[in-house]
């Protein structure tokens, strides 16, 4: 017979994630298609005027689904602008390949409701080319601490992203300033933006 194993006692941090990615995603469920549309354009507007985003050549970006932060008019933007940008595409162990962005003709639906670009692959390192790194989440800390939906995609793509890199990530108000349960493989970013404007941090470890 085997020995008896105890059981793993549950991580404190990952539990409270949870609790606090079910209050958020519920806070989120409540918006109107006009705040969601209203957010995004602001959103949008920020960062434009940010010179981080002027100057880049690059953008890592995402496509927004459901209630998140819109990015549709933020995408056609930087592409009119001349900016080459970096679309994900979710591979079978979570981890995230990219692809050029060609516009909204070339996004097909994916798994988890999501859509990707349907150009070349790149590979999961095309991210650290980019200039600046916009990315979904669900909250941020005063410290630029990350709260994601738990798969742990964009803290392995953030792991590949040379120190020093603009990344941002797209929130709503109230999302700010949380604090967010930190683990071990935890990433932090150097900003976020919100309706309200562009937040920076100093740079820190993580």
């Amino acid at each position: 017979m085997a020995p008896s194993q105890e059981p793993s006692s549950p991580d404190p941090a990952a539990a409270a994630k949870v609790a606090l990615r079910d209050q958020l995603l519920t806070a989120r469920h409540r918006l109107t298609l006009v705040e969601i549309g209203e957010s995004a354009r602001r959103i949008a507007a920020h960062l434009l005027a940010a010179d981080e985003v002027r100057r880049a050549a690059t953008v890592a970006a995402y496509v927004s689904v459901g209630t998140e932060p819109g990015t549709g008019e933020l995408l056609d933007e930087l592409t009119g602008a001349g900016a080459r940008v970096l679309l994900p595409r979710l591979l079978s162990d979570d981890d995230l390949d990219w692809a050029v962005h060609r516009g909204s003709d070339h996004l097909v639906p994916a798994r988890r409701g999501l859509l990707e670009p349907d150009g070349p692959s790149l590979g999961p390192d095309a991210i650290a080319s980019a200039d600046v790194v916009l990315l979904p989440g669900l909250a941020v800390s005063p410290q630029g601490w990350r709260l994601g939906r738990g798969g742990g995609s964009y803290d392995r793509a953030l792991a590949r992203v040379p120190i020093g890199t603009f990344t941002c990530v797209l929130l709503y108000d109230d999302e700010l300033d949380r604090e967010v349960p930190v683990q071990p493989h935890d990433r932090r970013v150097s900003a976020a933006v919100s309706p309200s404007g562009l937040r920076r941090w100093a740079p820190g470890p993580g």
